[in-house]
């Protein structure tokens, strides 16, 4: 409390490959700003794959005129969250009651949870555009989420849960990225200075990303979480022996995960071609 704070954009892909961060401060984002950091991250995208088709996937931060207006004006699909309004609340009034009655008749079944298409539009939206709501209903009472979207396909449960929710994997890649790399270290007294660490731990996320992908498919090692890696194969012992034209790594004979270390040693020149 009573302190500075930063609340900086951070885009990773579908895969969770890190794309960028942006050091700002710790309030909401006004849509101008969004779609000027967008702009900027189009035209690197754009540089190197112009053919690729670009999906944005964001909470409801992201959902403001200007970024709506932009994407459809670059071509960009996206599904974004959407605020609670009463607007949008309306057309959920019968919805909700009769999915808190299901509930209540189906007793011991878990959570109803059912879904909307509509088309509406806020006063500041240059047009109506299309609104899946989903509505669940359980012991806690009933929960109600937006999400608007341009994609003219899908059914809005698999809008909803196939591919918006899809999003709550990115919470982990930043909770990777903070809690395991340290990303939070923000401490500089100049912007710049800490723009420079999230770069750092950027590369840091990028190694351990890295390191990880290499690793056999199938194996726990594809799926471990960052402090693992670095503790089981990165943070360990070794003797350095440095000669003319090379420099020998000497592992202690008793550290453990050998052969994935033996393995990962060997993948590691796919990194670098």
């Amino acid at each position: 409390y009573d302190e500075y704070g930063f609340q900086p954009i951070v885009v990773f892909d579908g895969e969770g490959r890190f794309v960028t961060a942006v050091l700002r401060p710790a309030k909401r984002p006004k849509g101008t700003e969004i779609r000027t950091f967008l702009r900027r991250l189009l035209r690197a995208i754009r540089a190197n794959w112009p053919k690729t088709e670009i999906l944005l996937r964001a909470d409801g931060h992201y959902a403001c005129p200007e970024v709506l207006d932009w994407c459809e004006a670059e071509g960009i699909d996206y599904v974004l969250g959407l605020p609670t309004s009463r607007t949008l609340r309306r057309h959920v009034t019968t919805l909700e009651a009769s999915t808190t009655a299901r509930f209540q008749t189906a007793s011991g079944t878990g959570k109803v949870r059912r879904f909307k298409e509509f088309y509406d539009g806020a006063s500041t939206w240059s047009r109506v555009r299309r609104i899946v709501a989903r509505v669940e209903a359980g012991d806690q009472g009933t929960d109600t989420r937006f999400i608007v979207t341009n994609l003219r396909h899908g059914a809005g449960r698999w809008l909803y849960e196939g591919l918006y929710c899809a999003r709550g994997q990115a919470e982990n890649h930043i909770k990777a990225w903070k809690a395991h790399l340290a990303a939070d270290r923000t401490s500089c007294t100049k912007a710049t200075a800490n723009q420079f660490r999230l770069f750092l731990h950027a590369g840091a996320y990028w190694l351990l990303w890295s390191l990880r992908s290499v690793m056999p498919k199938r194996s726990r090692w594809r799926t471990v979480q960052f402090d693992t890696l670095r503790l089981r194969l990165v943070k360990i012992a070794a003797r350095i022996m440095e000669m003319k034209t090379q420099i020998k790594v000497h592992l202690p004979t008793s550290a453990p995960d050998q052969a994935i270390i033996h393995l990962a040693l060997g993948r590691l020149p796919r990194l670098i071609s």
